[in-house]
């Protein structure tokens, strides 16, 4: 899909299609911003498409327990129960900031830093891994130049269940608590 898409818009540079499952789009822009950084390209439109294609995957994770019995996703909440399958596509377009075209626009967020990996063994499938996830953060912050106590915002992957939300959100205090400050 990705190489018909730059074909039909007439797009250069690489064109990637990512599938890193739940991370997918994110793992895009982190792609996306390194190369931009490295000079290999000077703009990127990084893309997340969410397609339900069979209703077999649904009422696996239904079984399974991972989906939210009434059909709303509670993340970080007490009555969390599992998440909710949807549909979705979102684009943004990259760019560096000495690009003078990129600067003065009302909807630029700056990525300072970014970095990937992957969970490794967990407890089970719709459970995070604790040490990888603050194994992740750091070489983010460091990427980024910051500190912990600089960041405003943070992603959470958010499972909505009981279990997962709760090991996330501990690694990412455990982390912010244990970097080390200027």
């Amino acid at each position: 899909a990705a190489g018909r898409l730059s074909f039909i818009f007439a797009l250069r540079g690489p064109s990637l299609a990512i599938d890193t499952a739940c991370s997918s789009s994110i793992v895009s822009a982190h792609v996306a911003s390194k190369s931009i950084l490295d000079r290999e390209i000077t703009t990127a439109l990084s893309c997340g498409v969410s397609v339900v294609m069979s209703v077999l995957v649904s009422g696996l994770f239904n079984a399974a327990g991972m989906l939210s019995s009434d059909g709303r996703c509670k993340t970080l909440d007490i009555s969390a129960d599992g998440y909710v399958r949807g549909e979705a596509c979102g684009v943004i377009i990259l760019g560096s900031l000495s690009d003078e075209k990129n600067i003065d626009n009302n909807s630029n967020i700056i990525v300072g830093g970014s970095a990937v990996n992957q969970d490794g063994r967990s407890s089970s499938l719709t459970a995070p891994n604790g040490p990888s996830q603050q194994t992740v953060i750091r070489p983010a912050l460091r990427d980024a130049s910051v500190e912990g106590r600089d960041i405003q915002i943070i992603q959470l992957h958010g499972t909505g269940t009981a279990l997962g939300d709760p090991i996330e959100l501990g690694s990412v205090f455990a982390t912010y608590l244990s970097y080390p400050h200027r």
